[in-house]
């Protein structure tokens, strides 16, 4: 209910307009290749992913906008509002994978009870996109995340992401390895000038709190993708 009522007092008309017709142009994109109901859940899973930021923002007083659709590229949430500190950065970064997360486990949990191959392909979907969000590298979430810990951990996201890169390649994450590249420069130089060192100022405890959370949320992600990674036939992969 408290959901319905934040979207109803934010809401445009033009706006879930575009969220809905490129909600529907990603399931049509997605269901020429994988099928309708694959396509229906897939985006779906997005969409809760993209709404847990989408909360998240607003619960912080940010500005934002509701989620846009890209055909295989994904959905993102337009800031209208940047964050105050990097610790609300993490909150908001933190809290997609998170939602998302649950998202993919209630996947999990209904097929394991009914014997669904199509949710626990789903729940597999689900688990997967949420860790590659992980990567601890600005502009994914992860990387959000990891510069309440310290921005110097994007220095390992960059050889992840090019890892990542040559075991699939895949235009995405040139695309996402181009939109990096001046956070790595800036994680190796550090903070340079007062406001940035405001920006990144938080108390150590909360830095434990963000890193405990990442670390354990990721840990999860991981064994969940494994699992169901040998357990799936190689068809809903």
């Amino acid at each position: 209910m408290k959901l319905i009522l934040l979207l109803l007092s934010g809401l445009k008309f033009g706006k879930l307009l575009t969220t809905g017709g490129t909600m529907l142009l990603s399931i049509a994109a997605y269901a020429w290749v994988f099928g309708i109901w694959y396509a229906v859940g897939f985006v779906g899973l997005i969409f809760v992913h993209e709404m847990g930021h989408y909360v998240a923002a607003r619960r912080r007083g940010l500005d934002v906008g509701l989620p846009t659709f890209i055909p295989f590229v994904g959905a993102w949430i337009q800031l209208k509002e940047l964050p105050h500190d990097v610790e609300t950065e993490a909150y908001v970064g933190l809290a997609g994978p998170l939602v998302g997360s649950v998202g993919a486990l209630a996947c999990f949990f209904v097929a394991r009870n009914t014997g669904s191959q199509l949710l626990l392909a789903l729940a597999y979907a689900g688990f997967f996109l949420n860790l590659f969000n992980l990567i601890p590298l600005s502009p994914f979430d992860g990387g959000r995340v990891t510069a309440a810990i310290s921005p110097k951990i994007w220095l390992i996201g960059a050889p992840l992401l090019v890892a990542l890169f040559l075991y699939r390649p895949s235009p995405l994450l040139i695309l996402m390895a181009v939109l990096a590249f001046p956070n790595v420069l800036k994680a190796w130089r550090g903070p340079q000038t007062d406001e940035e060192r405001a920006y990144h100022a938080i108390p150590a405890e909360t830095r434990l709190g963000y890193a405990a959370a990442y670390l354990g949320l990721a840990a999860f992600l991981a064994i969940m993708c494994s699992e169901l990674h040998a357990e799936l036939p190689q068809r809903h992969l």
